[in-house]
């Protein structure tokens, strides 16, 4: 189980004149700092997929920074299990497998050879990662590619390489963000189908997406932040029930942030 529960981060603001029109007009600058997250709130059970949604620059990718250990939070709590992960960053860090969408592979390393670094990384041995990266080669159909460097990888190669090497430990939560952007339609069904493979077994999913349908297609719970705020955080009916265009559900729900 994943809770978070009043988080918050703030970025300081180096040169406010460098800063866009439109940032400018954003309600979370505050002097020289800006609010990335304000106040979130989410809990994604065992077997659950949790389905994070908001526009650009809602504060997503903060929020899954700090899940993953990558920032800490100024304030807030995070809990995997009976883990803190604020206070005990290292011990969490074993039990989270985390996909972001700024972090690329070594290029002059095979597929095969960035995920055994992974796996190094987290005191697996190498019989244990070889064994890992064959059933995780089967399940994403990367055998073709895995021992090719990957400086010359299409998209969904890099991507599929990218969730084996952030699942090779067998996390016990997992965090995705975008993981199915800029895929092809058979690439980002193979990514689809691995995330609910993760469900079936128990592993709780939290992954961002501006792909409705999937939303549909994967999700338990829903949450919705807009301007570094939690503005609807429940399950996929009650989503559904705010209108059965998603679009327009998803559109209701950024209003709330308004009133």
């Amino acid at each position: 189980m994943i809770t978070i529960a009043q988080l918050a981060k703030k970025f300081k603001v180096e040169n406010p004149k460098k800063l866009s029109e439109q940032d400018k007009k954003d309600p979370r600058l505050e002097g020289r700092f800006f609010h990335s997250v304000k106040d979130v709130s989410l809990k994604c059970d065992k077997g659950q997929v949790l389905g994070l949604l908001g526009p650009n620059g809602a504060g997503k990718t903060t929020t899954l920074r700090m899940l993953s250990t990558a920032l800490k939070p100024d304030s807030g709590s995070i809990i995997i299990d009976d883990v803190d992960v604020v206070n005990q960053p290292i011990i969490a860090r074993k039990k989270i497998g985390f996909l972001s969408g700024s972090t690329g592979l070594y290029g002059r390393l095979t597929g095969r050879e960035n995920i055994q670094y992974f796996g190094r990384l987290n005191d697996m041995s190498e019989s244990a990662i070889n064994a890992r990266i064959d059933e995780i080669a089967d399940q994403l159909d990367m055998h073709t590619f895995l021992d090719r460097r990957s400086e010359n990888f299409s998209t969904g190669m890099k991507q599929k390489t990218s969730i084996a090497r952030a699942v090779v430990h067998s996390p016990d939560v997992v965090i995705l963000d975008e993981p199915t952007t800029g895929l092809d339609i058979m690439a980002a069904k193979t990514v689809i189908d691995f995330i609910r493979d993760l469900k079936t077994k128990g592993i709780p999913v939290i992954f961002s997406t501006h792909h409705l349908d999937e939303v549909t297609e994967l999700c338990d719970h829903i949450s919705v932040i807009d301007h570094g705020l939690t503005t609807f955080d429940g399950s996929l009916s009650e989503f559904t029930a705010l209108s059965p265009n998603l679009h327009e559900a998803f559109m209701l729900t950024l209003h709330r942030n308004q009133n």
